[in-house]
């Protein structure tokens, strides 16, 4: 039987420290979502004065990422380079931020962030999962 790595409360609290630091850095209102491999909440906040809409957008990139065992940008390329097809993917956001949590080759949940640029969004959530693999 194969051994499962999973994420933690305590990796949760690091993930997020992290990510928030890095978004506090840079003066963002972002929110932030970590999930586990089946896409489910784990950890959420919302730094002060994040749109309401970021609450929805960062769980959805999150989940999106775990279930698609692949950053979101990757999904949100396809859409850009005219497969419109992929759009009828259920439950999936097509939007960059949203970052697979890799252990030994596994993916043990994701990180999504909503607040500001996307690519910076994605920055955020790499922040916080560099800082948990360290």
């Amino acid at each position: 039987m194969k051994t499962k790595s999973y994420l933690t409360l305590d990796d949760c609290k690091k993930i997020a420290a992290a990510s928030e630091a890095e978004a506090l850095k840079n003066n963002w209102a972002v929110c932030i979502a970590i999930v586990d491999d089946g896409g489910h909440l784990l950890w959420f906040q919302r730094l002060d004065k994040c749109a309401q809409a970021s609450a929805a957008i960062a769980m959805g990139k999150a989940t999106s990422s775990a279930l698609r065992r692949r950053p979101t940008k990757m999904d949100e390329d396809l859409i850009a380079n005219g497969r419109i097809a992929a759009l009828s993917m259920p439950g999936v956001l097509f939007l960059e931020g949203g970052l697979p949590i890799l252990v030994d080759g596994e993916i043990i949940g994701a990180v999504g962030v909503s607040g500001v640029k996307s690519s910076d969004d994605a920055a955020i959530a790499q922040a916080g999962i560099d800082a948990l693999l360290k």
